[in-house]
């Protein structure tokens, strides 16, 4: 039997989470290798279109992290994002998202331990509970019914 390895997409900040996790790597601390990262200037520019569009692309998790509550490069995007992820919770467990497949988390350029913890943390979570199958199959019939 094969044993389950999580696809999770990671979108983070530029400034502060890139950095860390940058620093998780030069520091060679151990963490799960199945997250790929994707860079944005800053977590306030995150659609979370974006995030809808990898879990029906069949992502099993994902981590959004920026900067720390007022400690973003561009003033008050870690705000911006706090405040989309409150609206989008409603909206994803709408759609039948288990919540618990998001990460939202503040990693700042000196932590690249913690970036590891969150990393760790969030692929433990994924690996209980399975293959995101439920959502990208509503996805698929929602595309399917545009054509």
């Amino acid at each position: 039997m094969e044993v389950f390895e999580p696809k999770i997409v990671a979108f983070v900040c530029n400034w502060c989470t890139y950095a860390g996790a940058d620093l998780t790597g030069t520091s060679r601390i151990k963490y799960a290798t199945n997250v790929k990262i994707i860079r944005f200037p800053c977590t306030g520019r995150i659609d979370f279109m974006l995030l809808m569009k990898a879990l029906s692309n069949g992502a099993d998790g994902i981590i959004v992290s920026g900067c720390h509550p007022n400690d973003c490069h561009y003033t008050s995007g870690n705000f911006h994002a706090r405040r989309r992820w409150m609206m989008f919770r409603g909206v994803a467990s709408y759609l039948g998202i288990d919540l618990r497949r998001i990460t939202f988390s503040w990693v700042s350029a000196a932590e690249g331990a913690k970036w590891a913890e969150v990393v760790n943390k969030a692929t433990d979570e994924i690996t209980k509970l399975g293959p995101n199958e439920a959502y990208v199959k509503t996805a698929k019939k929602f595309q399917s019914m545009d054509n």
